[in-house]
């Protein structure tokens, strides 16, 4: 029989909350509120959390395998060191959250948001970032190649310095995005703002190329 979702509905406390254990593999948690829960360097096997709050809590070096968190609140989470393996983070909200030194590998981020979160540095592989926004982040010297930013909102996010090659940026919004020094080589640029971007020492390849002169009117022949 397929596990049944928990419903602690615990009420809001004053400090951290250490009595709320982490739940076992495979395991559903819904509607729950576990700000301030401290489950730092719990291992989540196979976890479920649909609508849970996270605020303030600690996840410090929390290793999840194949877990999802959808529609998800961390605000203020603190996840540094955390390694994620499968998992998924579907339309949730990292504001203010501290991701340092955070792994994704093979992971889902699609439809979350990170105001004001800290991810850097950070490990990316295999990860999908599509139609997530990451406005205004700082994701300077990043290694983000072969990721999947397809429609994310990276207005204004620092991309500086980031090897971006083999990255899918179709249709993403990248106003005020900074470039300077990035690698897009091999990256899906379909419909990339050209115009809108700082292009000083970004290296791009042959179709880029063409792309960037189409933008400002050019006509390549060859």
């Amino acid at each position: 029989m397929p596990p049944t979702p928990r419903k602690l509905a615990a009420g809001p406390s004053p400090g951290p909350r250490p009595h709320l254990r982490p739940p076992g593999p495979g395991e559903e948690v819904e509607d729950v509120d576990l700000a301030r829960v401290d489950w730092w360097g719990a291992e989540l096997d196979g976890v479920t959390f649909t609508r849970c709050r996270f605020d303030d809590a600690d996840l410090t070096e929390v290793v999840t395998r194949r877990c999802v968190f959808d529609s998800c609140v961390l605000t203020g989470v603190r996840m540094g060191g955390s390694r994620h393996s499968g998992s998924a983070f579907l339309s949730c909200r990292f504001d203010r959250a501290r991701l340092i030194d955070v792994v994704w590998d093979g992971c889902k981020l699609t439809g979350s948001q990170f105001p004001g979160a800290v991810l850097r540095p950070l490990t990316s592989t295999d990860t999908d970032w599509s139609w997530t926004s990451l406005r205004g982040v700082d994701l300077s010297g990043s290694d983000l190649s072969g990721q999947r930013f397809r429609e994310a909102d990276l207005t204004d996010t620092d991309l500086r310095e980031c090897d971006l090659t083999g990255a899918d940026l179709d249709r993403v919004r990248m106003q005020g995005t900074k470039l300077r020094g990035s690698d897009l080589r091999g990256a899906a640029t379909e419909a990339v703002p050209w115009r809108a971007l700082e292009l000083t020492g970004v290296r791009l390849d042959l179709v880029q190329a063409v792309q960037v002169a189409a933008a400002y009117g050019a006509l390549v022949e060859g």
